[in-house]
Parts: C-alpha cells; structure tokens; sequence
C-alpha cells in the first residue's frame, strides 16, 4: 500500500483524533473511558479500520478518550509503564484497547475490529441496555435541528 498521509486526516476527514487531546497516562488517571487504538499511516487495514474509529467517535466522543498512536512513534526500550502506549502493542497494527473508567482494560482487539464489537463491550462500560434491547443510536439530521431552532 502506498503512503498518503495521517490516516485520520486524510479517510473521513477525521482530523480531530490526532494529535490525541490527552495522554494515556492522564487519560488512565482521569476516570473517563479510554479507547487506545495503534496504527500506521499505510497500511490498507488501518485506512479501512479508520472508519469504525470515526463511528465510534460520532457515538461516543464526548464520553470517551480517544488516543491514536502511530507505531512509528513509541519509543524502543526494554519495558514501558503500563501508563506508557508501548506497554499494550502487540506488535501488529490495527490494535485496539478499551478502558473502564478504572483504567482496568476491558477489551484488546487485534486486527480490523467492527463498530458492533466494540459498542457492546462500551455499552457495559457506560451501563446502557443492549443493542438487542434499545433502539438504534441515531443522529439528528442538520436539517432537523436547524427546523428546531428557527421555530
């Protein structure tokens, strides 16, 4: 595959995920869920995997810390704290890490997770029913709310 730049820039138009707004550490410390995701800018998989973060984030971005980290930009070293990025990597790219709001983790996934994968275990994390019994998260279309505000 060849190399185009940020993916989060660059597939959807999702700038706002990087640089991440917090770091591992303060997330972990903060007692907000954390979604800590590993990638590389070419790699076809995390270009395609780029989109369930961004649907992730249109559902849960107010609630949830978001920190994507390119490979390339961990530090090599012998150990990593367990506040440090290079604690959870695998090795292989897309990772996916969930954290309750303990910073106890709750979900790895290696390789192209999908949206339902990661809403049921952030569905727990928040205490929200099951997707089997609530209705489907929807969001309001622009033309429905700029109606709402001009009546």
């Amino acid at each position: 595959d060849r190399y185009d730049g940020n993916i989060f820039f660059f597939f959807l138009g999702n700038g706002s995920l990087v640089p991440p707004k917090v770091t591992l550490a303060k997330s972990l410390s903060s007692e907000r869920p954390t979604l800590l995701t590993f990638y590389i800018d070419d790699s076809q998989d995390c270009k395609q995997f780029s989109a369930v973060i961004s649907q992730i984030q249109a559902y849960y971005g107010r609630v949830l810390d978001f920190i994507p980290v390119n490979v390339d930009s961990i530090p090599v070293q012998a150990s990593y704290d367990p506040t440090e990025a290079g604690y959870y990597y695998k090795g292989k790219v897309p990772q996916t890490l969930v954290f309750d709001i303990s910073g106890k983790q709750v979900l790895d996934v290696v390789g192209k997770g999908s949206f339902e994968q990661f809403d049921d275990v952030l569905r727990k994390v928040f205490d929200l029913l099951p997707r089997s019994e609530s209705p489907e998260l929807k969001r309001r279309a622009l033309n429905e709310v700029n109606a709402e505000l001009v009546k």
